[in-house]
C-alpha cells in the first residue's frame, strides 16, 4: 500500500515504525546512522562521474555493461545508479527516480495538448514520423531499398551522436520520406516526433527543422513511457533477440531487420492506440510515472 501511494522510493513499513519510535524517543536528526564495516571503495567521485557520463551518453545501457567498463561490481554500480544518481528504469531507459513539480506539469501539458490535437484531427497520428537516433531507418539511394541500422547507423564504431551527426540523420530521413511517403512530402504534412536529447534540441538542428518547415510533436523530458520507440519498438525487438549471440554487427543488423519486418501492421496500429492511452494515464497520474500501475482508462 505504501509503494502504491508514494512510489518505489518509499521505505518499508518496518523502517517507518523504526523511525516513528526514534522520533517518539526524542530524536531530531533524520540522517541515517553510520554503519559498521569497511566503506565501499567503488562509489568514489571518479567512478560516479564515469557512470554518469556513460548513462548520459546512452540511457539504454545496462548496469552490467557499465560495471564491466568502469571495473566495479554490479552491486556497487547499482548503488551509484539508485542512491547516488537517483535513477531508475522506465520503458527500458534510465531516468530520474522522482520528477519535480515542473517536470510533472510539463508531462501533463504535453499529454493534454496531444490528446486535444488527436481529437481535433483523427488522421494526425497517421502523419507522424517517430524514431530515435539509435535505430534509424535509412534509405539507400543506390539500391532503392530500406535498411534498418543498429546503434549509430552508418557511422564508425564508437561514434557519438552529436548535433552534426543528427543533422545527417535528419537529411537521410527527409530523403526517405520523399521517396516512400510522397503524399506527406508533397504537402509537407508530416510531423516529426523525437525526444529531448541534446543533439535533437541543438540550435543547429532546430534551425534546420525551421528552415524546412518541419513541424515537431512535443515530447516532455524524462518520459520514455510516452515515446513509441521506448515503450513499444525497442522492447519488442529486444525480447526476440534476447539470449542470442551474434558474431558481427552485420549479423545483428540482419537479425534485427528480420524481426522488425515480422511485426505485423496491426501491432503498430495498437502502438499508436496505446500512445493515446498513455497520455490519458499521465493526466490521471497528475504527471507522475505510471508504467506498471494499474490505472483504468476510459476509451
Amino acid at each position: 500500500m505504501l509503494t502504491k501511494a508514494y512510489g518505489e522510493s518509499v521505505m518499508s513499513k518496518t523502517r517507518v515504525y523504526e523511525w516513528y519510535k526514534r522520533f517518539q524517543d526524542g530524536r531530531e536528526d533524520v540522517a541515517d546512522d553510520e554503519r559498521p564495516g569497511r566503506p565501499s571503495t567503488s562509489t568514489t567521485d571518479e567512478n560516479v562521474e564515469k557512470v554518469k557520463a556513460m548513462i548520459m551518453n546512452d540511457r539504454r545501457i545496462t548496469i552490467r555493461e557499465v560495471a564491466d567498463d568502469v571495473g566495479i561490481s554490479i552491486g556497487s554500480c547499482h548503488e551509484i545508479f539508485s542512491n547516488v544518481l537517483g535513477m531508475k528504469r522506465v520503458a527500458a531507459k534510465f531516468v530520474p527516480k522522482l520528477l519535480n513539480f515542473e517536470q510533472k506539469q510539463r508531462r501533463m501539458e504535453v499529454a493534454q495538448e496531444s490528446l486535444k490535437e488527436v481529437n481535433d484531427d483523427a488522421e494526425l497520428l497517421k502523419r507522424v514520423i517517430t524514431g530515435d537516433e539509435t535505430w534509424v531507418y535509412g534509405y539507400d539511394v543506390e539500391t532503392k531499398a530500406q535498411s534498418s541500422q543498429w546503434k549509430h547507423p552508418g557511422s564508425p564504431k564508437g561514434q557519438t551522436v552529436n548535433k552534426e551527426y543528427y543533422l545527417k540523420v535528419q537529411r537521410r530521413l527527409r530523403e526517405a520520406i520523399r521517396k516512400k511517403r510522397p503524399d506527406l512530402w508533397k504537402n509537407n504534412s508530416w510531423l516529426l516526433h523525437h525526444d529531448n536529447a541534446p543533439a535533437h534540441t541543438s540550435l543547429l538542428v532546430r534551425e534546420f527543422l525551421a528552415k524546412n518547415n518541419t513541424v515537431t510533436m512535443p515530447q516532455p523530458p524524462y518520459s520514455p513511457d510516452m515515446a513509441p520507440c521506448d515503450f513499444f519498438l525497442f522492447p519488442k525487438i529486444k525480447r526476440t533477440l534476447k539470449g542470442r549471440r551474434f558474431t558481427s554487427i552485420d549479423d545483428i543488423k540482419s537479425a534485427s531487420l528480420k524481426e522488425l519486418k515480422a511485426i505485423p501492421k496491426i501491432e503498430f496500429e495498437k502502438c499508436f492506440d496505446d500512445w493515446k492511452k498513455r497520455w490519458r494515464k499521465c493526466i490521471i497520474s497528475n504527471g507522475d510515472y505510471f508504467e506498471g500501475d494499474n490505472i483504468n482508462v476510459d476509451e
